[in-house]
């Protein structure tokens, strides 16, 4: 019976190991080519505002996390940086500047959801037309399917 029992237990840590890896792993996996620097670069420098993400926010850790340069324009937000891996990125625009998950929850409301990340080196997400770039001064990284704070950076 003891046997049995830990053999049960083995098996089921084991293939919820496996499924937190396949969580980890897919979004890698399926991510679509990162856009080339000079593409990011371009962007940035018809940017209206920059900002950085960093590692270093409350709500960051080893398994979210964004770090780089920011570039907020009058047709989309460019990264030129990575973000730590994982599924359904989503953008937002906050109307005013938090560093983790209470903090976005409190405001997500008022924030507007811009599009989806897709990449985790580098990315480029249009904004919709005609955004009020003054009515927000944030832009959020979130993990819409688990809720996590992912990275934010304070643009002005």
């Amino acid at each position: 019976m003891k046997k049995a029992l830990l053999l049960v237990a083995s098996h089921s840590l084991v293939a919820l190991a496996g499924f937190a890896l396949g969580i980890y792993a897919l979004p890698i996996l399926i991510a679509p080519a990162a856009p080339a620097t000079a593409e990011v670069s371009a962007l940035a420098t018809k940017a209206q505002f920059t900002a950085q993400f960093r590692r270093d926010l409350a709500g960051s850790d080893a398994l979210h996390w964004g770090e780089g340069s920011v570039s907020v324009g009058p047709t989309a937000v460019a990264l030129m940086g990575r973000l730590a891996p994982g599924p359904d990125y989503k953008l937002y625009l906050a109307p005013a500047f938090v560093q983790d998950e209470p903090g976005f929850l409190r405001i997500k409301a008022q924030a507007l959801r811009v599009g989806d990340v897709k990449t985790f080196e580098n990315f480029i997400v249009a904004l919709p037309q005609g955004v009020d770039l003054q009515a927000y001064n944030t832009v959020v990284v979130w993990c819409e399917t688990f809720g996590e704070f992912i990275s934010a950076a304070q643009y002005r």
